[in-house]
């Protein structure tokens, strides 16, 4: 008799929009012990499948550089050997992970680093690095890097208490209106925001669930695990089943104008090309 088929888990799917380019950086874990990063370009519609590592990125204590090309991402490999140690942060040209520059963490219950416009640094070896943008730490507070994009704290979202240092005692919920148009994206975080790890596509350990408010009337969006407008107002989505699409309102419903399967990427490390190892 036939072997019965092996049931694939779908990956943990975030993703970064760059501010000022059609560019997002898409982050993929699984098999659990592994992540990858890919680049995705809005504007072509195409994917690029980019490095491999064995062990955990953090997303939402990582970035994207404005124009898309630059990544800052927080790692903890447990087998690493370097002078950085186990726990660090490294800058890369997306969609690779091959370190430009890398500082060690004292561990991974940091916040990790953004890039910023006005070129300040936070720390002094980040001094004099060839790029426009600087580094600062991520603030200590529940989606941190979906506020540096647009998104705003809802009005009923429960308040931040005085004594929670990393918010986490709280469901938070936050909004974005569409560009242009009249629907409003909302995200709200479950169960102990930074402590569901293992659950539910939980990345970093926050679950959440996403829905679309409309004139009064709200729709829960259950099939995604990620969602954000993209700069010209369409709506950019990561599927609980695993992909990534780009979704616009035709005839009073969504159509998907992009669609990539990342269930059957394997882990597979290759050295990262010429150009992605130099700034």
């Amino acid at each position: 008799m036939p072997r019965p088929a092996t049931a694939v888990t779908p990956p943990r799917i975030y993703c970064i929009p760059a501010t000022d380019a059609p560019i997002v950086a898409v982050f993929r874990r699984g098999p659990s012990a592994w992540s990858h990063v890919g680049r995705w370009d809005i504007a072509e519609g195409q994917y690029e499948p980019g490095g491999w590592l064995k062990g955990r990125i953090f997303p939402r204590r990582s970035d994207l550089s404005p124009d898309g090309r630059y990544l800052c991402y927080f790692a903890h490999k447990p087998t690493a050997t370097w002078e950085h140690g186990d726990a660090y942060v490294a800058l890369s040209r997306l969609p690779w992970l091959s370190a430009l520059h890398a500082f060690a963490e004292i561990g991974t219950w940091t916040r990790g680093y953004a890039f910023n416009v006005d070129g300040s640094v936070s720390h002094p070896d980040d001094e004099g690095l060839p790029m426009r943008w600087g580094l600062e730490p991520l603030p200590t507070v529940q989606f941190a890097l979906e506020r540096r994009r647009g998104w705003e704290e809802a009005a009923d979202s429960p308040p931040r208490r005085p004594d929670d240092f990393w918010d986490q005692h709280r469901n938070a919920r936050i909004r974005k209106p569409e560009p242009g148009g009249e629907r409003v994206l909302c995200v709200e975080s479950h169960g102990w925001a930074g402590g569901e790890f293992g659950k539910g596509q939980a990345v970093d350990g926050l679950r959440v669930s996403y829905s679309m408010e409309r004139e009064g009337d709200v729709r829960l969006l259950a099939d995604i695990q990620w969602a954000d407008w993209s700069l010209d107002g369409r709506l950019l989505v990561a599927t609980r089943d695993g992909r990534i699409q780009i979704r616009g309102p035709a005839s009073g419903r969504e159509e998907v104008a992009f669609d990539e399967d990342l269930t059957a990427l394997t882990p597979n490390p290759q050295p990262a090309p010429a150009w992605a190892c130099r700034w």
